[in-house]
């Protein structure tokens, strides 16, 4: 039984898209493997009081000032639908499908636009990027897309959130950008 030429050209091209999905894979698992030392904070504080709220896409997490390295942290490795509560101490992420992620405003770094990240590319600012340190050794941005308005209204508000880093100046003095 002889294949023809058709035949083997489809079996070929089989075999390399089988090859590029296990590459795939494998890549995702080691980022896991390599990024499983950091995990997002987990839970509302108790006496958190919302202030306001906005429809967001989560689109990703990425180390900081590198918006095409893409941190895989739980709860935050895939993109995802839900809400972001601005309390009186910090930022809630509550993803569809995940723990609600807690980002006190102590742990926020600053708060901008942004334009292009991994698997997103919109108008010009178009995004929300959130600088937050996951620990003292590593700051990541992580990115929203508002769906219900000017992107700007959340940044304000997070923006009020940002601990002011001068020795003089109080806490909500400063505008980070």
């Amino acid at each position: 039984m002889s294949m023809s030429m058709r035949d083997l050209a489809i079996a070929i091209t089989i075999a390399v898209a089988l090859l590029v999905l296990l590459s795939m894979l494998f890549a995702w698992r080691r980022r896991l493997r390599r990024d499983s030392a950091l995990s997002a904070p987990l839970g509302v504080p108790e006496h958190a009081e919302v202030t306001d709220r906005h429809e967001v896409l989560y689109v990703s997490t990425t180390r900081h000032d590198q918006p095409l390295e893409r941190i895989a942290m739980s709860p935050l490795a895939y993109r995802a639908r839900g809400e972001a509560a601005v309390t009186d101490r910090g930022l809630a992420l509550c993803l569809d499908g995940a723990p609600t992620v807690f980002l006190a405003s102590s742990r926020l770094v600053g708060v901008d636009r942004a334009t292009v990240t991994i698997d997103r590319v919109v108008e010009p600012g178009g995004l929300v990027r959130v600088a937050w340190s996951v620990d003292d050794d590593t700051i990541v941005d992580s990115y929203l897309r508002v769906a219900d308005g000017d992107p700007q209204n959340l940044i304000s508000e997070l923006q009020r959130l940002v601990p002011d880093t001068g020795d003089t100046a109080t806490p909500d003095s400063g505008v980070n950008s």
